[in-house]
């Protein structure tokens, strides 16, 4: 909570005179003594100042975790959550619409995506993945660039008790291209506060010209800077606070128009404040750090941390001291937060988060396992009073950190060992194979972070083949594209001629039921199980038995037998990899495994030698499967939920899943309603927040055969047979007098499941089109993607909701309507293609088609009213004659064009042109051609000889044209105009 403002800045002053000066480069050991100024005095006196000194409100840092933004894996600025009021789509009866002045202290995380800082984190003193972003705002001009200089001012000085001498700034300098002159009036501001000339500097658009996206609100920005040489030498500036002037809206066509509401947005980093504030070089030796560098000391047994960069940094060690203090305050936020490590999205930039950490732990500072779990107390303690949620959620954090640790450790110490082996059978100036790496990342087999692998390599000084790389991600990419829809892919197979000589030499079929070893831990996580097996024939690309392969061949691969699903059933093959008995540091990627008549093969790209007789250790990719899994357990509970909404006759037509997305085809009369996909979807969600037990079990086929309700394909089953029952046990499904298959989803499969329902997250379905009469295709996402949906199809609905309550208050002029009808536009683009609830789409899009006929009525009323006013005073100032060429200022081009319709309804016999001044030096031109002056006077030429004069350009009829230019001399552009039109009447 912030203290009061006096209190803060009295402690703040007195702590910043015992305050050591500058000293060079970090490189000191921690000391057991506290810093004289702390991270929560600092904080507190921010958000102090501007609540009790400028009546700020006070809100809540937003969750890291963005909802409902897609552009966005997570909340790296503060204005994010604002971002409503800066697009005007805030609903007016909210209480955002009422923000005016807010202050917060907003936690932020930069990694992935556009703005991602987590491959330079460790590498210097200052990067970081997680930070805090102290700012104020001023929403719809309640104050603009005087009052924001002034406030930055007047805490930077008088309450944090920087030396005025110490700071500069710098501003817009303009940019030609775009029409935008210098700032000078926030550099009139800073003269005015005592800021001298000669530690002000202007910068052109890439430093100081803020744009939020590549259309929006957006406009000049002025920066404070800290000099860290205290004018000592040639000063060292590093950027302090940026205070951001939204006063300019960026076009879809690339310009800029006044915004018609200014804001002021502004933004400080909490951590390099903190180091101004207690004169530390590094942000890593503020207290916000120093307890966690400690800890790391202690726990590991590593030296203490000295902050050493580059080549003085031998060992890494303190590279390694940054890397897990910065990851594990950016783990415990995110999961604090409802981020957990995962497979797509954030939720994969986290697991790469927390694996880089497991890395530089454990094998640069020693760590013993577990450690990193540890560190979350410490986390929670030096955070946890400004965010509270660190506190409630403690243990799970925790808890989280050590699973995911634990499980990690074997593949990291696995994938040295193959770095190492590989390395050894480079030459001096070979590049680290692709294909090596490729199998160790995320995408491949082990796990690790392809950023992790390069940094293992760069440490080593050995470079990676990225061209190989970037071929290997195509590759991976089009074999994803491809399974949107699926085909069946040419790979190896067995033909009739090598299924028949199996036959024959007495081969009995693959035994695959090691893929249903697989059991739930007490933490809720799977555990799966390896094989170990033994090669019996390996086969060329073209089908052609051999006794080997050898290095870099790609080969089929057939065994006694496998724990890999083969695709079928509509599930798509796990991938994986496996390893000879006795050679543990060599994997043979498994790509994808098939049926051909009883026999698995698996498609292998071997790295080395190997021969039928091989004794071989098969690992499934666990996380590719336990999405599949997911992916299955979803596709019998919407089969179930169909039958519950559509009646009991409702008929699979077939389905498909992978790990990203299911696909499912259902027998209909009618497309489905809005009403009824949202109930099938509640049907689901009921069942999987019952955390239902999923039973499975071989019975007899005979015993299926006349059981009520219960679903099975047209297809030839095995018997035995698997059923899969969610909620009833199999035994009491099958009691055909228990009706229980009537009651929930009991289903003849050989897939692979879930064993409780829970773990299935949620299920939304995000498409829906008619394959043919009769048959409709639904697309659908589970857990934490379908979260995601949910959050972008509330977000649009509170957008078009606000967006139909500005309507019903109606618009003030032509500019606000207008823009009002193009929000229309935008929320209709950006309903139809959101990942989102397609139900909610369906009804979104229905709402929308009546709001945007309202909206595009209202414009046309009030343009027809403006260029009525208009028409009449042009009539005033023109007496009856055959040319018309003036200005006249219109809103839009729409508006100029009716004026010029009118001035020549009201007077048929003149030929009008209008010219109309924008701001930034654009200039609209519209013209009419009375009809007696034709053919030998045309608008679109007559408009054309304008525009070109104003470097524009222009189109339209012989009759009726329009065009844009740009001129300073509006005088000269009419003399152009007229002389043009006398020539031609």
């Amino acid at each position: 909570m912030a203290v009061s403002v006096a209190a803060a800045a009295g402690r703040l002053r007195r702590a910043i005179r015992r305050s050591p000066q500058w000293r060079g480069p970090s490189r000191r050991a921690l000391s057991s003594e506290a810093p004289p100024i702390q991270a929560a005095a600092v904080r507190d006196a921010f958000l102090s100042f501007f609540r009790d000194r400028h009546g700020h409100r006070l809100v809540p840092s937003a969750s890291v975790r963005p909802r409902g933004d897609p552009s966005l894996l997570f909340v790296n600025a503060g204005m994010n959550q604002f971002k409503p009021i800066f697009l005007g789509t805030v609903d007016p009866r909210s209480e955002m619409a009422g923000f005016q002045r807010v202050a917060n202290s907003q936690k932020c995380v930069r990694a992935g995506g556009r703005h991602s800082d987590l491959e330079d984190v460790g590498r210097d003193l200052s990067h970081h993945t997680f930070f805090e972003m102290l700012g104020n705002w001023a929403f719809r001009g309640v104050y603009f660039k005087e009052e924001a200089c002034s406030m930055a001012w007047e805490l930077l000085t008088q309450v944090y008790g920087i030396p005025e001498d110490r700071l500069w700034v710098s501003y817009f300098g303009g940019d030609s291209k775009a029409g935008l002159g210098p700032d000078l009036e926030s550099r009139d501001i800073w003269l005015n506060l005592g800021v001298p000339a000669s530690r002000m500097l202007s910068f052109g658009p890439q430093e100081n010209f803020w744009e939020m996206g590549d259309t929006g609100p957006c406009g000049p920005c002025t920066e404070i800077h800290y000099d860290l040489a205290g004018g000592v030498g040639a000063p060292q500036l590093v950027e302090l606070w940026n205070l951001v002037f939204m006063q300019h809206n960026r076009e879809a066509d690339g310009s800029l128009q006044p915004l018609p509401q200014r804001h002021v947005d502004t933004g400080m980093g909490l951590e390099r404040l903190l180091a101004v504030l207690q004169g530390r070089r590094s942000t890593y030796d503020t207290d916000l750090f120093s307890p966690l560098l400690n800890a790391i000391h202690q726990g590991c047994g590593a030296p203490p941390y000295s902050g050493r960069v580059g080549a003085a940094d031998e060992g890494h060690t303190d590279t390694a001291y940054r890397v897990v203090a910065d990851h594990i305050r950016t783990l415990s936020i995110c999961i604090a937060d409802g981020v957990a490590p995962g497979m797509s999205g954030a939720p994969l930039v986290l697991r790469r988060i927390l694996r880089r950490a497991v890395r530089f732990s454990t094998e640069l500072l020693r760590a013993p396992p577990g450690f990193l779990g540890s560190l979350v107390p410490v986390v929670v303690e030096t955070l946890g009073g400004a965010y509270p949620e660190l506190q409630r959620n403690s243990a799970q954090i925790a808890s989280l950190v050590s699973e995911d640790e634990a499980a990690f450790l074997a593949s990291l110490q696995r994938g040295r060992r193959i770095i190492e082996r590989t390395l050894r059978r480079l030459g001096p100036s070979d590049v680290f194979p692709a294909e090596v790496a490729w199998s160790l990342s995320l995408s491949g087999n082990l796990g690790l972070p392809l950023d992790l692998v390069e940094l293992m390599l760069e440490e080593k000084g050995v470079q990676l083949d990225s061209a190989g790389l970037e071929r290997l991600a195509q590759e991976e990419a089009q074999h994803r594209a491809r399974q949107a829809e699926p085909v069946q892919e040419q790979g190896l197979r067995l033909d009739v001629h090598a299924l028949g000589e199996l036959q024959r030499q007495g081969v009995p079929p693959t035994d695959d039921s090691p893929k249903y070893n697989y059991s739930l831990r007490p933490s809720g996580g799977y555990e799966f199980g390896t094989c170990e097996a033994q090669v019996l024939q390996l086969y060329t690309e073209d089908g052609t038995a051999v006794a080997s392969v050898g290095e870099g061949q790609r080969c089929g691969l057939l065994l006694d037998k496998t724990n890999f699903y083969a695709e079928q059933g509509g599930q798509a093959s796990d991938r994986g990899y496996l390893v000879r008995v006795g050679l543990q540091d060599v994997l043979f990627p498994v790509a994808r495994a098939q049926v051909c008549g009883g026999f698995i093969l698996h498609e292998v790209a071997a790295p080395e030698c190997l021969k039928v007789g091989d004794q071989v250790q098969l690992h499934v990719d666990e996380a590719w499967r336990l999405s599949c899994m997911e992916k299955h357990t979803a596709v019998h509970l919407l089969n179930w939920a169909l039958r519950q909404t559509l009646g009991p006759g409702t008929e699979q037509r077939g389905s498909h899943l992978n790990p990203e997305w299911l696909r499912f085809d259902v027998a209909t009369q009618a497309p489905l309603t809005p009403e009824q996909l949202r109930a099938v979807e509640g049907t689901v969600q009921k069942a999987v927040g019952q955390d239902e037990a999923v039973y499975v079990e071989e019975v007899a086929l005979a015993r299926t055969a006349r059981v009520p309700g219960l679903r099975s394909l047209d297809e030839v089953y095995p018997d035995p047979v698997r059923v899969v029952s969610v909620g009833v046990p199999v035994a009491q499904a099958l009691n055909p007098a228990s009706q229980a298959a009537l009651q929930t989803s009991v289903e003849l499969c050989c897939g692979t499941h879930l064993l409780r329902t829970g773990a299935l997250g949620d299920l939304v379905i995000i498409g829906e089109r008619q394959l043919a009469k009769g048959t409709t295709r639904l697309l659908a996402i589970t857990g934490e993607q379908a979260q995601q949906a949910r959050e972008v199809g509330q977000s649009l609905a509170q957008e078009v909701e606000a967006a139909a309550a500005r309507l019903s208050q109606g618009s003030r002029d032509v500019v606000e309507a207008q823009r009002l009808s193009k929000d229309m536009g935008r929320l209709t683009d950006a309903v139809d293609t959101a990942v989102m609830p397609q139900w909610q789409r369906r009804e979104l899009q229905a709402t929308l088609k009546a709001l945007r006929r309202r909206a595009n009525t209202a414009v046309r009323k009030l343009e027809m009213g403006q260029a009525a006013q208009k028409t009449q005073e042009l009539l005033q100032r023109h007496s009856e004659g055959p040319l018309i060429v003036d200005t006249v200022y219109a809103e839009s081009l729409s508006v100029l064009v009716k004026v010029v319709r009118q001035l020549c309804k009201q007077a048929p016999s003149t030929s009008v042109l209008l010219l109309s001044p924008q701001p930034l030096g654009q200039v609209l031109c519209a013209c009419q051609v009375a009809q007696s002056a034709t053919p030998a006077f045309t608008a679109e030429a007559w408009a054309l000889a304008v525009c070109s004069h104003m470097g524009g350009k222009a189109w339209g009829s012989r009759v009726v044209a329009q065009g844009t230019g740009s001129t300073a001399d509006l005088d000269a552009a009419l003399s152009t105009a007229r002389a043009y039109a006398l020539n031609k009447l």
